[in-house]
């Protein structure tokens, strides 16, 4: 393998791994980045690592701040309510384009991401809080793959995005709403099955508004 390839790999590690710690609160709101305890950590140089934060900056995870180096981006009760209504703006619009264009293969898909959130979910509903992050992932999984039918990879890339910027909020506030949310994505995959987009946006706008509402409600954010 070349340096330079060796160099990429190091660098995109290192992003992945930066960019998930942020997301997943482990590195927390905030906090100031530390460019030679990061080199420590993610084994980058600093210059890749200067690199990566002002690409994290222009993802809205990291906060540049000149000479004073860079912060993992800090959370608000506005900032949830911004990133909240621009995923409900892409979701309910892509929802109706994937339900319309989606075949047997992307049911089997959108059916498997279900199976594995509804068995985290069944765990979180028993006490077991241990896999978190692993339920928050499956959550992405599945809304995911609702709306990855919808032919536009630009809308795909741009959802992940404010997902990504939406679970960070909730991996914050460690948000569950038990079995109200259990039941909200049992009927969203009903919807898939049937094509009720109709239904399925109405039931999605209940879903984000409701946990918006939820953590609020518990002042986590404040």
């Amino acid at each position: 393998m070349s340096i330079e390839l060796i160099a990429t790999s190091i660098a995109d590690r290192a992003y992945d791994r930066i960019r998930a710690d942020i997301v997943f609160g482990r590195l927390a709101p905030g906090l100031r980045l530390r460019l030679d305890r990061l080199a420590e950590d993610y084994g980058a140089s600093v210059s890749t690592l200067r690199e990566i934060l002002s690409r994290l900056s222009s993802e809205g995870l990291v906060v540049a701040e000149g000479q004073r180096g860079f912060r993992a981006a800090h959370v608000s009760p506005e900032g949830f309510e911004d990133v909240a209504a621009m995923r409900l703006l892409l979701e309910t619009y892509a929802l109706p384009l994937s339900f319309t264009a989606g075949d047997l293969e992307w049911e089997s898909r959108v059916v498997a991401a279900h199976h594995k959130l509804a068995f985290m979910e069944r765990r979180m509903l028993a006490g077991d809080q241990e896999g978190t992050e692993l339920w928050k992932r499956y959550d992405r999984e599945f809304h995911q793959s609702l709306i990855e039918a919808c032919g536009s990879q630009t809308l795909l890339d741009l959802y992940g995005g404010v997902f990504d910027q939406y679970l960070r909020y909730q991996m914050v506030a460690v948000v569950f709403r038990g079995e109200i949310a259990a039941e909200e994505h049992r009927t969203l995959l009903d919807c898939a099955m049937t094509r009720n987009a109709d239904k399925a946006c109405a039931v999605l706008t209940q879903h984000v508004n409701g946990c918006v509402a939820y953590t609020l409600k518990t002042g986590a954010l404040a």
